[in-house]
């Protein structure tokens, strides 16, 4: 690229490059319809409209959280709440009433749960990135993502890995807010952090652009979409550890040591096809639907940024440890705060404290490591 191409940014790809990119992502589709089924093509394709909604409409969840904590501007987390609301509103009744086809992203509360959110919230903003951000970072051309990504799959694996021996300090009993009175409880909660949240901010700083109001409103349609087709709620973690353990097991590696990766069910996914499993297929998406975009604006590819070799090592370190602390925690930003809180489980209002305040101490230690300052 030359000096005046960066100046002028990146150039949006002319109506035969977007054509072809519609086309790829129809013909990828309709390939997975083909070979595993038209539940898992319709998967794929929802994958690719999160990657869309994400980076499209630039939406997310660790800088939200960033720019409550440093500017005090709540519109971001807003979103994410109200996001949330419209999710539960229809999940939490659809769950009580298909009970035997659908599943909430529920969990217990534990010691090892609480410190995982922590430790997670720190890393994620070491790297700018929570589970979906990461892989949508990745896809965009982010290259601190596109280094952590592949450690985060590592550090899933092996938080899967020994997980039993994690949650032998101890869970409390797992509690989940249903029906009509959960339902309700669920709702009050999200106000009133929407309250508090408002009540914390600057002047101002609680209006919401009109993109965050449709971001929000069709994350939540995909999210509702996701549970129906996939039986359940939208997940990050697990498919980026099966990935890790799938190459494991390809190198020769024996997993029979692990309560979690020797289990039924997870011996049959290691043999199955990457195509036929839900989560797998939305991360596949979202990155597809984030590179989409770059290339619809013309901007895949950015600058590797010249940082420090101790800000690499951050970024190694910290994808490593946000997968392991997201399978402590049960899920990331995606399948313990969103999902979790959507479809009633209490883990999830435990993992956004927790996480929240780990992401106040990882935005201090940033500077430190050699990565860019506070923003």
């Amino acid at each position: 690229m030359t000096d005046t191409m960066a100046a002028a940014g990146p150039v949006p790809a002319g109506p035969g490059g977007r054509s072809l990119l519609v086309g790829a992502a129809l013909f990828a589709v309709c390939a997975v319809a083909v070979m595993a089924g038209a539940r898992y093509g319709l998967l794929l394709a929802l994958g690719v409209g999160f990657g869309i909604t994400l980076e499209g409409l630039r939406f997310g969840f660790a800088g939200p959280w960033r720019a409550m904590i440093l500017r005090r501007e709540p519109a971001g987390l807003l979103a994410q709440l109200l996001a949330i609301a419209l999710v539960a509103v229809v999940a939490i009744p659809l769950l009580a009433a298909h009970p035997a086809e659908l599943t909430g992203a529920h969990a217990p509360v534990g010691w090892s749960m609480v410190g995982g959110a922590f430790v997670f919230g720190i890393c994620m903003q070491l790297v700018l990135g929570c589970g979906s951000g990461t892989l949508v970072n990745a896809g965009s051309g982010n290259a601190v993502a596109a280094v952590a990504l592949p450690f985060f799959a590592v550090g899933s694996f092996l938080g899967a890995y020994n997980i039993d021996w994690w949650n032998g300090f101890g869970l409390a009993p797992l509690v989940v807010l249903s029906g009509t009175s959960g339902l309700a409880v669920t709702l009050a909660g999200l106000a009133a952090v929407a309250l508090l949240a408002v009540w914390l901010g600057v002047p101002g700083g609680a209006r919401l652009p009109r993109r965050l109001w449709i971001a929000a409103a069709a994350l939540a349609a995909l999210a509702l979409l996701n549970l129906v087709v996939a039986g359940q709620p939208w997940g990050v973690v697990y498919g980026l550890g099966l990935w890790a353990a799938k190459g494991a097991v390809a190198m020769g590696a024996d997993l029979s040591g692990s309560a979690f990766w020797s289990a039924p069910a997870q011996v049959e996914r290691l043999r199955e096809s990457v195509l036929t499993d839900v989560t797998s297929l939305t991360n596949i998406g979202m990155i597809a639907g984030a590179v989409g975009v770059s290339l619809w604006r013309g901007g895949l590819g950015t600058a590797v940024p010249g940082l420090p070799a101790r800000a690499w090592i951050a970024a190694i370190v910290s994808g490593l440890l946000l997968g392991y602390s997201s399978r402590l925690a049960f899920g990331c930003n995606v399948g313990a705060f969103f999902s979790g809180i959507s479809t009633g489980s209490l883990h999830g209002w435990v993992w956004f404290v927790a996480a929240f305040a780990g992401s106040w101490l990882g935005i201090r230690l940033r500077p430190g490591l050699g990565l860019e300052g506070p923003r």
